[in-house]
């Protein structure tokens, strides 16, 4: 199962405070107001259809932005509904992985992500190759690296995730249904490089090459 211009069927569905990293960073927020107490559930949103961009592609930062914030992640492609799973059977009902650039403009806030801010146009680069759940192997040890003008800016261990693949989809599944096509993004980790117009983004997983590459260039918006 593989496509040289892999696009969404279904709803992207991104994941915040996923890895450990991620959630040691943010820790003191969470007993703040309004939040009062750390999430007892996962933390998703949604990357529109208007935010996706095959990989190869061109993205417009626009004309007031100066930085975007580069969120390299590893996906579930669902391949049978999954509703209420258990951990045991949830990647049973995984078809594939993908990778994926949630690109966002910087923000604050963390728990309650604005829309105006994750789902501008072109804001999600899809990677250019499926690689079969069945072929990938275990989810827990998958590796990312994302290059920004060839240097290496950032690396993703999924073996430190709060929710692992399994456990992620097992307690998504509790409260909604999660059909083919439907997408569940696993993380993207902590200090988040930033990126500007101009420069080239590649983000790769040592260890999977079915995965490909996945590139896009930052440009600037023409007025």
């Amino acid at each position: 199962m593989s496509s040289p211009a892999f696009m969404p069927a279904g709803t992207v569905y991104g994941t915040l405070l996923n890895t450990l990293d991620e959630w040691e960073a943010l820790s003191p927020q969470m007993a703040q107001p309004p939040y009062q107490g750390a999430p007892k559930a996962p933390v998703l949103y949604i990357k529109t259809a208007n935010t996706w961009s095959a990989s190869g592609s061109a993205v417009t930062v626009p004309a007031q932005t100066t930085d975007v914030e580069v969120g390299a992640s590893i996906a579930m492609v669902i391949g049978t509904p999954a509703h209420r799973t258990t951990v045991r059977d949830a990647l049973d009902h995984i078809a594939a992985y993908v990778l994926m650039n949630d690109l966002s403009l910087p923000h604050a806030s963390f728990f309650r992500p604005p829309v105006k801010y994750k789902n501008l146009d072109g804001f999600l680069g899809i990677g250019p190759r499926l690689a079969p759940a069945r072929q990938a192997g275990n989810p827990n040890h998958f590796q990312l690296e994302v290059r920004i003008d060839g240097i290496v800016r950032q690396t993703v261990d999924y073996a430190r995730l709060v929710r692992p693949a399994a456990q992620l989809l097992a307690d998504v599944s509790e409260f909604m249904t999660l059909r083919p096509g439907d997408v569940l993004l696993l993380g993207c980790g902590a200090n988040r490089p930033l990126a500007r117009a101009g420069q080239r983004i590649d983000i790769s997983a040592p260890g999977l090459p079915a995965l490909g590459t996945l590139s896009n260039t930052l440009v600037a918006e023409v007025a």
